[in-house]
């Protein structure tokens, strides 16, 4: 399996559930999730403003896909690695590929910890 680094910083932004998705949202990557306790949006750091409540610093790995939706144990193969490394993580899932996000902090030894199970992680850029 090879993944690619994204350059960007992204930012978990947690709103009250009836909000309307605002403008500010962007970035190379956006994931919004609605359930009935709130509103969740994964977006680049540098868009979220001052006052939101939000977690910062993460990256992302982004599997070379498509994926079809037959294969089994994608997230399982990059989380266990991680989790045995105490890599704590957030996984978002497109229709065509997963992405696991670490703190940047955390970045160098997850690449460590998944190249150590076999997983490629490409250029960086």
């Amino acid at each position: 399996m090879k993944l690619t680094l994204y350059e960007s910083r992204f930012a978990i932004c947690r709103l009250d559930p009836q909000d309307p998705i605002p403008s500010w949202v962007d970035g190379a990557l956006v994931s919004i999730t609605r359930t009935p306790r709130e509103l969740s949006i994964l977006c680049a750091e540098s868009a979220v403003p001052e006052g939101v409540r939000a977690e910062t610093g993460f990256r992302a790995l982004e599997v070379l896909g498509p994926l079809e939706f037959s294969a089994v144990g994608i997230l399982a193969s990059l989380a266990t690695p991680l989790a045995e490394a105490g890599i704590p993580i957030l996984a978002v899932s497109t229709f065509d590929t997963d992405v696991v996000l670490v703190r940047e902090g955390d970045l160098e030894p997850a690449i460590a910890a998944l190249g150590r199970a076999g997983v490629d992680v490409g250029a960086r850029g």
